[in-house]
């Protein structure tokens, strides 16, 4: 194996080329790299996008055109952990362009059906505080939000 690490592929039905792009105008320290086409092997049309390589915020993709297949589920999500209420909000708005709100939590999906969940730094800490009581009231209070509240939290996790 090479040291480089893994790529994560995200599989399409004809909107690799375009995710690519979307992802990439999302997060800093992103880049597009190849494009791979079909060829008269198929079983796409010749010239058709196959492949795009890009990196997101550093990590590595590949967006593949695979066809009607597979499709995306919350099983898999990406976690983007917010250094504070502009950065969730940021995010928020950005992925949920074209998609929508995924439940609770600060669950979302894009318009590709890609769940990702958008996390305050520190939330982890709050709902997993040895003191229960605080523990359980920011826990409550969180799974009746869908896009997270870091003020709101905190109150929960005070007793206010």
């Amino acid at each position: 194996m090479t040291t480089d690490g893994f790529t994560t592929c995200l599989w399409f039905d004809g909107q690799a080329e375009e995710a690519a792009h979307f992802y990439v105008s999302i997060f800093k320290n992103s880049t597009l790299g190849r494009i791979g086409y079909y060829n008269e092997a198929g079983p796409a049309p010749a010239g058709a996008v196959l492949a795009v390589d890009f990196v997101a915020n550093g990590q590595k993709f590949v967006a593949l055109n695979g066809g009607p297949q597979f499709t995306f589920s919350e099983a898999v999500s990406f976690q983007i952990f917010c250094a504070d209420q502009q950065e969730v909000d940021h995010y928020w708005a950005k992925l949920t362009e074209g998609g929508g709100e995924g439940g609770t939590c600060g669950w979302l999906k894009d318009r590709f059906g890609l769940s990702w969940q958008v996390i305050p730094e520190g939330v982890i800490e709050l709902i997993s505080d040895p003191d229960q009581e605080k523990a359980v009231r920011t826990t409550k209070a969180m799974y009746g939000m869908g896009k997270l509240d870091i003020a709101a939290l905190e109150k929960a996790y005070a007793g206010e």
